[in-house]
Parts: structure tokens; sequence; C-alpha cells
């Protein structure tokens, strides 16, 4: 409960493990690309209003952890980070279009999960249970 946020007419906790990959899995995620790459996905996560509350790269995909409120659809989220993320990359390191075939950065295919604080299980029974008191 101590999870929940507020706003002026809901009540919510919203939370998305995204994990997307490099084009072909190239491993270019690495030294400076990898440190900028995480300071570009803060940056549009500021601007965008959302919350990383963790992230991690990998030589060829990255791990976010967002927060958001129940207002920012969730492909919007996940096309920002990889859309702007990959513009900004490419306008920094030039010779990354030039590892990556047809200059794409990402791989279309993204996995998502939401994260919340109660199981599936246990939402289930309390919605099947809500006619039997």
């Amino acid at each position: 409960m101590k999870n929940l946020k507020h706003s002026r007419t809901c009540v919510f906790n919203v939370c998305y493990h995204i994990v997307w990959s490099t084009k072909y899995r190239k491993q270019v995620l690495v030294d400076d690309i990898e440190i900028t790459l995480k300071n570009i996905l803060n940056e549009i996560s500021e601007s965008k209003g959302f919350v990383i509350k963790s992230m991690e790269v990998m030589p060829d995909h990255a791990h976010v952890f967002v927060e958001s409120t129940p207002k920012i659809a969730l492909t919007y989220i996940y096309k920002m980070l990889k859309g702007i993320s990959a513009r900004k990359l490419f306008i920094i390191y030039t010779d990354l279009k030039h590892v990556l075939w047809n200059g794409y950065l990402w791989n279309s295919s993204t996995y998502i999960e939401s994260v919340g604080n109660i199981s599936e299980s246990s939402i289930l029974k309390y919605i099947e249970d809500q006619k039997k008191s």
C-alpha cells in the first residue's frame, strides 16, 4: 500500500519492466555509448513525465523499470525511449549507423511486463469472491 500514488481522481501503482534489444543483437552498447544511453533515457523520462526507477544496459539490450501515471500510455513510453534514444545516439556516434545494417539501432520487438504488489492469483481470487460475501 505504501507504493500507491494519488491524483485528483485516481489511486494507482503503475510500473513496467521493459526490455528491448539492438538490431541483430549487435553488441554496440558498450563504454561511452552505454553511459550516454543511460543519460539519454533519464532525460527522456524527465521530459515526458514518467520515472525510470532502475535501468541496466547490456552490450546488446536494455532493461528499464518505469513508474508512470495511468494518463501516460505504455506504448508512448517505450516508443519515446526507443525512438528518441536511437536518434540521439546516431547523432552523437555517427559511426554507429554503419555498424548496424540499414541504420536501425533497435530491434522492432519489445518485452513488457506490468509489475505490481499483488499477484495475479490474488487479484483473480479477490474478483471471484466479490459476490460470495
